[in-house]
């Protein structure tokens, strides 16, 4: 019997990273989507891809779609995961850690408070780092999402994608994507929760490439005119509880509920990279809806990190 074959040569992603989403070129970041599809569709042809290779997950906030995720995508590949939790630079330098990490395993997976976590990690360890979030970033999340938008859409180009809450990681994340996919995005915030300008400049100047639009306004009329999917986050992400009941009076107005959904184009999918506080950011009438594609994110969280586990891995070794 034949084994099967990928479709794809597996190319490696030249930075060898993945600390923040730009570590992927826009043709790498096509790529990425291009071969999620595939693994999603023919996960038996890429089953021993990763045979005998063993990534480490450190994981210094909680999780269930990102540890299983990795965990599962590791297994399905044909490698496995080490999982450990706590603060990543609290026994030891970061750099240590990732020296110690290299010599045992072959790629990290970092999910932590701050970017320069990451960023430290990377630059000491000879085996490719994920970001599995940070901070100011959330690339594995927002792979997903675009994967899930295509499947839905067939293309995102020219479409409208609004994101309502806080200017956070995953707003940073999916702007820059947007934009580099030429996907037209407005960032819907309170005063005072603008993304970070860096962030936004950047994802203007990709969208001056693709005539992809970057919005940032106050004005959820304005924002959401046109939107073919609607975004939202928590008000107030780990780190931030000490802050819950002032963003909760704040956000208050930008909840995501019938009648704001209303504002956007007829159809308009609904988006959320969970967990979700019911009946604060959004409401369960939107989140169990028809236009609800939560659950079809989450799954694709899956197919997106084997695809990038696949392009890190694929490499020669540092």
């Amino acid at each position: 019997m034949t084994k099967p074959q990928p479709a794809f040569s597996l190319p490696s992603v030249a930075a060898g990273d993945l600390t923040s989403d730009l570590d992927l070129t826009v043709e790498e970041l096509q790529t990425l989507l291009d071969l999620a599809a595939d693994v999603k569709r023919h996960p038996g042809h890429y089953r021993t891809a990763l045979s005998g290779r063993i990534i480490s997950l450190l994981f210094e906030k909680p999780s269930l779609r990102t540890r299983i995720t990795f965990e599962v995508a590791a297994k399905q590949l044909g490698g496995d995961a080490i999982l450990n939790t706590g603060p990543i630079g609290g026994r030891e330098p970061v750099a240590d850690v990732a020296r110690n990490l290299e010599r045992w395993t072959d790629l990290i997976v970092a999910r932590t408070f701050d970017q320069k976590t990451v960023d430290d990690l990377a630059r000491f360890a000879r085996v490719p780092v994920i970001n599995a979030l940070s901070d100011m970033y959330h690339p594995c999340q927002v792979f997903a999402d675009m994967l899930t938008l295509r499947e839905h859409w067939g293309s995102v180009v020219g479409r409208k994608l609004a994101f309502v809450g806080d200017g956070n990681n995953v707003a940073h994340s999916l702007m820059l994507n947007a934009a580099r996919l030429g996907l037209n995005f407005a960032c819907i915030i309170p005063p005072g929760y603008e993304p970070n300008e860096t962030v936004v400049a950047q994802a203007r100047e990709f969208g001056q490439a693709t005539g992809a639009t970057v919005e940032v306004t106050t004005d959820l009329d304005e924002g959401l005119k046109g939107a073919n999917a609607v975004y939202t986050d928590v008000w107030a992400s780990m780190g931030q509880e000490h802050e819950a009941s002032e963003r909760a009076r704040v956000f208050a107005p930008y909840q995501v509920n019938t009648a704001l959904m209303a504002k956007a184009a007829p159809g308009a999918l609904f988006l959320h990279c969970l967990p979700a506080h019911r009946e604060e950011e959004v409401t369960d009438e939107v989140i169990e809806s028809s236009v609800s594609v939560v659950f079809d994110e989450a799954e694709n969280r899956l197919h997106a990190q084997k695809a990038l586990l696949l392009m890190l891995l694929d490499g020669p070794a540092r």
